[in-house]
């Protein structure tokens, strides 16, 4: 579709926006949103014309672009047929839905409970845990996000908790691996990976076996940095929590449904959770849709006893229709064996490449279509380009770097000291490398902050 300039429609949506739309995590008086136009495949524009490339895949959903007509064409058939139905009743598109999520899922994670989104399947995620095991306490990383409700922020470690942190929530944070800022002095990634497990059954240990219903991982932190864990870590969070009688739970929000180049993040590390969310990927969010992958064991908890949790839309039928449509797009066109193939073979070696030519780059971490670039003031020091939690002034420098990407039509998606490469895992090569040129481009800006 070509763009098609209208500046004063998009004048009339930006006035009604700031004049009654209330955005999320942001200081009302000091934003100012884009009006967006349209938007198809990889590319989203403006009302005055201008295109961009999307490399955050909307929030990290769009895994396979904007407007896929299979799954336009499913939604307006489901609404056609049945808009809605409450979650009490068998529904053909919901029935479907979790048939085909629990075909991908690993080992017998085969029971579906279907949420409107990931901050909610956390929830129930950790309700179920709590309640399975009769114990009080979540054990989560520094370094995660796993939604903005009242429980999920409090499990979140990064700074988008601190506002709503009362204390009370039974959670505790530990330090997970990352070895380029290793929290244990490591050397090598065996030694973050032995040190990490360490740190985390010591944390156990003082705050009481007992006491623990759930340790929950992103599998690959997403939002936080696109942190690989080392080979052996989720592997050893699995011993220990069945050493300890903890439920495991992974949240793939992000990382699933092709992101890593992989149905789910836990395929590249042959590990099975006792629960695992997701949302976003799973019918790439063109309609509201999250859900619980639950095991046998603890499925078989409420088998007779009821499971006091629900949601007036759980499997809601446009959602589940989408969600069937998005992942048979993805099995019929190879979406999945894509991004791992353009992952592997353009991303890596075009930011490996980038990292050795701009001093602001101090690592390329990622896989599929899941990447970022730590970006640094000085490479020697690792020094951060701007501060932790950095607003204002202080931010200056991310903000340039963003601003210059968006000059050369790329929207980029930033968080801290980082820019992510997450556009949908479909994309193509040329788009990609369109993108990738783009960020170079705004990299240099990054570069004028080095020392």
């Amino acid at each position: 579709m070509t763009p098609q300039p209208s500046p004063q429609a998009g004048a009339a949506v930006k006035a009604a926006d700031r004049a009654h739309v209330f955005h999320s995590w942001s200081a009302q008086e000091l934003i100012d949103p884009l009006a967006v136009a349209g938007a198809e495949g990889s590319y989203f524009w403006d009302y005055e014309g201008k295109r961009y490339l999307d490399f955050s895949s909307g929030l990290v959903y769009t895994n396979i672009g904007y407007q896929h007509p299979k799954v336009v064409a499913a939604i307006q058939e489901q609404a056609a047929r049945m808009t809605t139905f409450a979650p009490a009743f068998a529904v053909e598109a919901r029935s479907e839905a979790a048939r085909l999520i629990a075909e991908r899922t690993p080992g017998d994670l085969d029971k579906i409970f279907f949420t409107n989104g990931g901050a909610d399947a956390v929830e129930h995620a950790l309700r179920m845990a709590r309640l399975h095991t009769g114990r009080p306490k979540v054990l989560s990383a520094y370094r995660s996000y796993h939604g903005g409700t009242q429980q999920a922020v409090n499990v979140t470690g990064d700074p988008r908790r601190w506002a709503s942190d009362s204390g009370t929530a039974g959670v505790v944070h530990f330090w997970a691996p990352f070895p380029y800022r290793s929290r244990f002095y490591a050397e090598t990634e065996e030694q973050e990976c032995a040190r990490a497990l360490e740190h985390l059954e010591t944390t156990i240990a003082f705050e009481g076996p007992g006491t623990i219903a759930a340790i929950v991982l992103e599998t690959i932190p997403g939002t936080a940095g696109i942190m690989m864990p080392p080979a052996g870590y989720l592997a050893g969070v699995r011993e220990i929590c069945d050493k300890y009688g903890i439920v495991f739970v992974l949240d793939e929000v992000m990382a699933g449904f092709g992101r890593t180049g992989t149905w789910f993040a836990a395929d590249l590390y042959d590990v099975v959770p006792d629960l695992m969310t997701f949302a976003k990927g799973v019918n790439s969010g063109y309609v509201p849709l999250g859900g619980v992958a639950i095991s046998a064991e603890i499925a078989a908890t409420f088998a007779e006893r009821p499971y006091p949790g629900g949601l007036t839309y759980s499997g809601h039928p446009l959602a589940c229709a989408a969600a069937v449509a998005t992942i048979n797009v993805m099995a019929e066109e190879g979406v999945v064996e894509h991004a791992a193939r353009l992952g592997a073979g353009v991303v890596e070696p075009a930011l490996r490449e980038l990292a050795e030519r701009h001093p602001s780059v101090g690592e390329v971490r990622g896989t599929g279509m899941f990447w970022a670039l730590e970006l640094v003031r000085n490479r020697e020091t690792r020094e951060p380009l701007v501060p932790y939690n950095a607003t204002g002034q202080a931010a200056t420098p991310m903000s340039a770097f963003a601003a210059s990407a968006k000059a050369h039509g790329l929207w980029p998606f930033v968080n801290m000291n980082r820019t992510h490469v997450v556009p949908p895992c479909n994309v193509s090569e040329a788009e990609l490398k369109e993108g990738l040129a783009a960020l170079d481009t705004a990299l240099s800006v990054a570069d004028e902050y080095t020392e």
